[in-house]
Parts: structure tokens; sequence; C-alpha cells
């Protein structure tokens, strides 16, 4: 049997590609993996951004709203760091082409790979419905993303 190739987070393998510098590592992403050929991606790091880099939140919407033009990632300084989130995620969109990917399995509650819910762009903690950026174009395009929590063992 041939495995699928997935896109895969790359905090949630261990990697210090998080905000702050550290990781998410997922035992259960991990096991997936072992099931699978995951290609790790960091949508905000293939836009550009540093890490560390100032936490960021969609203010005003979701992905499709940054999408299309309609909402900004905002970063906690007040930087517009939108543009860095768009290029991340065309990159991710161009790798998923490239490999010819089953689907992405992503960060819950990013702004570059949430699904289904995010933060709500106050910094506070709080959440929202939609999807992050990147999450958002994967699935424009037709690709099956789930996040870390969606998994079966």
């Amino acid at each position: 049997m041939d495995k699928k190739t997935y896109l895969i987070s790359a905090c949630l393998l261990g990697l210090c590609t998080r905000y702050d510098g550290g990781h998410n590592r997922s035992e259960k992403v991990l096991q997936f993996c072992n099931r699978h050929i995951c290609l790790p991606i960091c949508p905000e790091q293939l836009g550009g951004l540093p890490t560390p880099r100032p936490p960021a939140e969609i203010s005003g919407g979701d992905g499709e709203d940054v999408l299309a033009r309609r909402c900004s990632v905002i970063d906690r300084s007040g930087n517009d760091v939108t543009g860095a989130f768009l290029l991340g995620a065309r990159q991710t969109l161009m790798l998923a082409r490239l490999f010819n990917v089953a689907g992405a399995v992503l960060k819950a509650r990013s702004p570059s790979c949430g699904l289904g819910c995010i933060h709500d762009g106050t910094f506070r903690g709080s959440f929202r419905s939609g999807d992050g950026v990147t999450a958002a174009l994967l699935k424009k395009h037709g690709y099956h993303v789930l996040d870390e929590n969606e998994l079966a063992y």
C-alpha cells in the first residue's frame, strides 16, 4: 500500500517554529507520520516572518476574510503582517500542489493554520469561529484539512 503525503504544521513535529520559538509536539501527529509521508511546513516562516516573532491574530474576521482583503492580520505590537500571512499561505499551497498531497494536518487555533476556531483578534485568549489564512486557502482549493485534535490513532 502506498503511503499518502500530507503537509504538517512543523511545530506539531517538535520543530521550534512557534511565534515564541517553542513547539507544540504532538505524539498523535508523530504516530500519524509513521503511517504517511509528512512534509513539515510553517506558513508564517514561509511568508518571511522570523522566529521568534510577536504573536499575531486576525482582526475583524477570519482567514477567508483575509484572503478576500476584508480584514488584516495584526501582531501584538500593532504591525500589519497580512502580507506575510498571505505569502505563507500561497507558498504552502504551492508545496501542496508540487508534492500532490492528500491533505494537511495543521495547528489548531493558529491565525495561519487554525481550523474552525481561531483567536478573536483581541489578544485576550478569546476565540471565534473561522479558519486561519492557510487553512482557508487550502480548503478553497479542495484539500482535506484537519487539525491535530481530529486525528484518529
